[in-house]
């Protein structure tokens, strides 16, 4: 059973300087429970992608249906965590939970899961990145989404933050099982963390490799396994690749 089926055949935006196409014939399904990775490169189309499967944006030719549309939850964590900052972390939380059940005890029990027991009365700017981005996968995990949503949840954060962040994330993907949709442009993270891996193209957005993976977890970005699969991948996809990830080059040398 598929938990998403994308079938966009256009999405282009409209301006005084005449109209860019972001997407174009871009296909792809993702099975029920399945982690899914987006890689591409600045402006191929995965913000986009992400806001037609959210239905933040209904203004695109094709079809996108989820199977959440008959009764499922949806998450999403965003580029920025996105807090609010008059209020607390606790209260943060709460605001992705209807009114009557925000008193129930979920908002505290999942921030402890995710370490912060001791900030429940903090307010964002007593917090670190790396808090706040914990605070963010807080609210999108607190109604137990059958698909979640995430885009570049961890860019700019340092490299042992950055991780210890994609080790919660997984803990919380085991105990939970949701169906993931991760949108990031570094190779090396879709390969620590991903089921399969969709490659896009520069703009317009199309699925040029779909990449299935059966690495054994844990993973780690820098592991000899997922190291073996990137230089696989530069042998045998060597354009595509440098096409595809230009300004994030580094993630690939």
């Amino acid at each position: 059973m598929n938990a998403l089926d994308v079938a966009i055949e256009r999405k282009a935006y409209r301006s005084r300087e005449g109209e860019h196409v972001a997407l174009d014939e871009l296909a792809f399904t993702i099975p029920v429970g399945e982690f899914t990775c987006i890689i591409g490169p600045s402006g191929c189309g995965k913000t986009t992608l992400l806001s037609l499967i959210a239905g933040l944006d209904r203004d695109y030719k094709g079809r996108i249906t989820r199977r959440e549309e008959e009764g499922g939850r949806l998450g999403m964590v965003f580029q920025t965590p996105r807090l609010m900052p008059w209020l607390s972390v606790r209260d943060n939380v709460r605001l992705a939970l209807p009114a009557r059940e925000a008193e129930d005890g979920r908002a505290e029990a999942i921030l402890r899961e995710m370490q912060l027991g001791a900030f429940l009365d903090a307010f964002p700017n007593r917090l670190s990145g790396g808090q706040q981005r914990r605070v963010a996968l807080a609210r999108a995990f607190i109604n137990a989404p059958d698909l979640l949503l995430l885009d570049e949840p961890f860019q700019s954060l340092d490299a042992p933050t950055a991780q210890q962040l994609r080790d919660l994330l997984v803990a919380m993907c085991q105990r939970r099982r949701p169906t993931i949709l991760f949108v990031t442009h570094d190779l090396r993270e879709a390969l620590s963390l991903a089921d399969r891996v969709l490659f896009l193209s520069a703009s317009p957005g199309r699925v040029t490799l779909d990449l299935p993976l059966s690495l054994p977890r844990p993973r780690h970005p820098d592991s000899a396994a997922v190291e073996s699969v990137r230089k696989r991948l530069l042998e045998t996809h060597p354009d595509l690749l440098r096409g595809l990830l230009g300004e994030a080059a580094e993630s690939v040398a």
